[in-house]
């Protein structure tokens, strides 16, 4: 394996883990509507939140999708062939989503609006849950040949751990956005997304121990990386107990920053994992698709990081600038009336 092939699995991490902690609170927001909002007022004062970042937080993803077609092209069509029908479901969940933004402010009934806002709650809900199934399915090992090719049934998808994933993820994203809801607005809103997330932290300390005994039982985590996968499980605790202790003791940042950072430790945790390998067979060890055969081209590889360091540095110095020139808080009497 070349440092630039290690590199680039790193950077596919990265981008994913920058995905999730992004886009994550961006979900539990979608998600709060339904479940802090009482009302359409409030509900414009929560997606006012997130109203002018939440499209720029989806280029990490189309980023990342992009970086593992260009480095590792063998990942990408086991992954986006296998798993067509997930990421279907995903893409369904992100454009609902999407459009419901616009489309529920533009409504004349009430019947309407009710309807996109359900829109843009179960399309919050989708994508965490079923990215969630994808990542803890491949880890745990999937219908792989020796050509690459997966040929999987339903119960190859969704197995104990596999659905725990998706559970976990689902709620990590919730209670990210609800850190976030803290930070971007004043009033009963906030004081709700406290109080709910004081109950569902407990909640998931319960889901944590079962992905971790789910994890011991499904993967081979423990045999291959022993050291590295108990590390990260230790800091995923950890920063979780940090983001409660900063919801009980009022402290915003740190619950914020916390709860994302659970998010990046998760990637990492199956990242790690994953290594050297990149997708894993459950047919035999010897199909597992490696590192340094599923990727590109030396040349190429060289040429990407190149064009990465030039582009990358510009996407964050903007996409920074949008959080600080929108870093005010919203109250409901000034929401927008989406």
């Amino acid at each position: 394996m070349s440092n630039l092939q290690f590199l680039w699995f790193i950077l596919i991490g990265v981008l994913f883990a920058s995905f999730f902690f992004l886009e994550g609170f961006d979900f539990g927001v979608g998600m709060s509507t339904r479940i802090l909002a009482k009302d359409r007022e409030e509900r414009s004062q929560i997606i006012e939140s997130i109203g002018p970042v939440w499209d720029g937080n989806e280029v990490w993803l189309l980023t990342a999708g992009g970086a593992m077609f260009a480095s590792f092209p063998y990942w990408y069509a086991s992954v986006f062939s296998g798993y067509y029908l997930i990421l279907f479901t995903i893409l369904f969940g992100l454009i609902i989503r999407g459009v419901s933004f616009e489309f529920r402010g533009k409504m004349e009934t009430e019947k309407g609006r009710n309807f996109w806002d359900w829109t843009l709650f179960f399309g919050s809900i989708i994508p965490p849950f079923f990215f969630g199934v994808l990542f803890t399915s491949m880890v745990s090992g999937m219908p792989l040949d020796a050509d690459g090719n997966m040929t999987a049934t339903f119960t190859s998808y969704f197995t104990p751990f596999s659905l725990v994933g998706g559970v976990a993820l689902t709620l990590l994203c919730l209670l990210h956005g609800f850190n976030y809801i803290r930070l971007k607005t004043i009033g009963e809103v906030r004081d709700r997304a406290v109080a709910y997330g004081k109950k569902l932290y407990l909640v998931l300390f319960v889901g944590l121990v079962a992905f971790a005994g789910l994890l011991y039982v499904s993967t081979d985590f423990f045999d291959i990386h022993p050291v590295s996968t108990l590390a990260w499980l230790v800091v995923i605790v950890l920063l979780s107990v940090l983001a409660t202790y900063g919801i009980y003791k009022d402290k915003e940042w740190l619950s914020f920053i916390t709860s994302g950072l659970t998010l990046i430790a998760l990637v990492a945790l199956l990242f790690f994992g994953l290594f050297p390998r990149v997708m894993v067979s459950s047919i035999s060890p010897d199909f597992d698709l490696m590192i340094k055969t599923a990727s590109s081209s030396p040349y190429t590889l060289k040429l990407m990081t190149w064009l990465s360091l030039s582009i990358l540095p510009f996407v964050i110095a903007y996409q920074s600038w949008s959080y600080y020139v929108f870093r005010k808080r919203i109250t409901k009497e000034k929401a927008v009336k989406y």
